[in-house]
């Protein structure tokens, strides 16, 4: 089965962050769209291990906006969940960050669209279509993935919690798994928005990564 990496999104709160950091996710998520719950305000992200990746998540942020948290939050990853243009990722990709595009994805998604954001982002992540861009608690159907024609690695995103364990392990021994570079996880592992709970985020790992021990 392949070996997938971990993302924890939607931090908020600096005692947790620095708690759910000693769990060593490959990522960390911070989201910096004002309407989200989950809405990332501290003036500067605890300190965390190097190896966990920084990911600024914005909405339909200007240049100016993302560019002002890249350099206030040294973020290493632009994750990008709105309207975004693939010219816009052009401009993003300037700030010298990897960049990740969603897009959310319902029964007939027409992968086609992706075709012009190919030489600009790093990554796709694929959520789940609800009334907001992230954070809905629900999944899609995966084998709507079987679709998916690039090489381009994504993220696999949208309502993931320990109950899907066994169904992402099945997932990943599928042929598109191949392009799946990580798990991403938010909603289902919180006590309420932006606070994450430790005990099942490290039993979820444990379990993710059973087969390696």
């Amino acid at each position: 089965m392949k070996n997938v990496k971990l993302k924890i999104c939607g931090m908020k709160y600096p005692e947790n962050i620095q708690e759910i950091s000693t769990l060593h996710p490959d990522y960390l998520g911070f989201i910096f769209w004002e309407k989200s719950s989950r809405y990332m305000n501290l003036e500067t992200i605890p300190e965390i291990p190097n190896n966990i990746k920084k990911v600024g998540v914005f909405v339909d942020a200007s240049v100016g906006e993302i560019r002002s948290k890249v350099m206030q939050h040294l973020l290493d990853i632009v994750q990008l969940h709105g309207n975004e243009s693939a010219f816009f990722c052009t401009e993003i990709k300037l700030l010298n960050v990897e960049i990740i595009k969603v897009f959310s994805i319902g029964t007939n998604f027409d992968f086609s669209v992706l075709e012009k954001f190919l030489p600009m982002v790093d990554y796709f992540l694929f959520d789940t279509k609800g009334k907001l861009p992230g954070g809905n608690g629900v999944t899609f159907d995966w084998n709507v993935l079987e679709k998916y024609p690039f090489e381009k690695p994504f993220f696999l995103s949208g309502g993931i919690g320990i109950n899907e364990l066994e169904t992402i392990k099945e997932f990943l021994k599928t042929k598109v798994a191949e392009k799946c570079i990580a798990i991403d996880v938010n909603s289902q592992f919180e006590t309420k928005p932006g606070l994450k709970n430790k005990i099942e985020l490290e039993k979820f790992k444990k379990l993710l990564y059973e087969h390696k021990i």
